[in-house]
This record gives structure tokens, sequence and C-alpha cells, in this order.
């Protein structure tokens, strides 16, 4: 990773946006994505015990697709309509490979999970990656491509080609990087993965208009 290219953009961050993620405009704009609420209810609706009736960790994960304003508008009513009519056999392997993936062996439960979602033509980065993303927001991260490939290239993250299929492979390699770029800056704009991203997209936004 280019070290360098981040503390300029921590230094642009706090130029611009004076207090980080204290200041007023960054919180309206956090105010959207209500990572708290979402945390608090991707934990409630996927708690170990409920993962003993199938139907309800899919109507869970259709919860939380549909209010993520992390999720396209047009990957919605997608999720809904396909996890909705899913087999009581397929609702089965879905919540066994999302069990599987939070609390078990993460590269299986990865790859069991985006099988699944290849029934439904809907193996994409984002919606496999929302839900561990809204249970560990500290360690997990959500897999938006444009924002991916963007922090890729910006910050030279060596040894990271991008591919639309999602793989564990490439989402632990890319993962490790995002905790391990934290590291090297201020805190405070890392209280999770979802504010670190967003600090590192904004920067990346802005230097695009200069």
């Amino acid at each position: 990773m280019n070290i360098a290219k981040l503390k300029q953009a921590e230094q642009d961050f706090f130029d611009i946006y004076p207090g980080g993620f204290s200041n007023p405009i960054i919180q309206e704009i956090a105010k959207k994505h209500k990572l708290v609420q979402m945390t608090e209810l991707a934990c409630k609706l996927f708690d170990k015990a409920n993962f003993e009736n199938p139907s309800d960790i899919v109507t869970g994960m259709i919860q939380i697709v549909t209010r993520s304003s992390l999720i396209s508008i047009f990957e919605k009513p997608k999720f809904r309509d396909f996890a909705k009519a899913l087999p009581s056999y397929m609702q089965e392997q879905m919540a066994n490979a999302l069990f599987t993936l939070l609390y078990s062996d993460q590269d299986s439960g990865f790859e069991l999970l985006v099988k699944a979602f290849k029934a439904g033509k809907l193996a994409k980065w984002s919606l496999v990656s929302v839900c561990p993303f809204y249970v560990y927001p500290q360690t997990e991260v959500f897999m938006k491509p444009t924002t991916v490939k963007g922090i890729i290239e910006f910050f030279d993250l060596k040894g990271l080609e991008y591919k639309p299929n999602p793989t564990y492979q490439f989402y632990k390699k890319y993962r490790d990087v995002i905790n391990e770029m934290k590291q090297h800056v201020d805190p405070s704009l890392a209280p999770d993965n979802g504010h670190f991203s967003g600090f590192l997209m904004m920067t990346m936004e802005h230097k695009g208009d200069c």
C-alpha cells in the first residue's frame, strides 16, 4: 500500500472536514446510513439461537438487504423476491451458509453463500458481504465494487486484482489490507470499517474534483 498517499488522505480529510467524523456535514451523511441501528438489528436477527428456524433467518436477510443504505435500489427487490420464493430446503441451505460464515468456517460459509445466491443470479459482492459486515463492522468489510476498485487503484494495493465474481480468497485479502490500513491513520477515522471505507471514498472523490 502507498502509506504516503494514505497519510495525505488523512490530512486532506481533516482539512476539508475539521473534526473528522464529528464534523456536522459528516454527521448528517452518517445519519443516513444508520450503522449503529443496522448493527443492532443484524446482531438480533442473526443470533445463534435463531438459526434453528431457517425461514426466520432468510426473512432477516431480506430485512437487512431492504433496509440497508449500502445496497442498490435495483438489487433490493430482486433479492427480496428471490428469497421469498425459496423452497424450504433452499432456505435451510442459505441459513446454514450464513451461520457457517458468521460463526464457524468463514471460508466455507462464504463460498456456500455465494453458491446459494447464484441460484437467483444474485451472487454479487454487495449482497454477499452486507450481513457479515453489519454483524462485525469492526473487522468485516462491505464490498461495493466501485469503491473497492477505486481504493485498490488509488492506494496502490499490490496483489489485489478485483474480479466481479465473489470469492473468499479475494475478500480475505482485501479485508486484511483494509484492517492493516486502519493502523496507519488517526483512530477517530476508523471506529469501524464502515467509517474507514467512507473516509477513503470521500477522500478519493475530492481528489477527483481537483
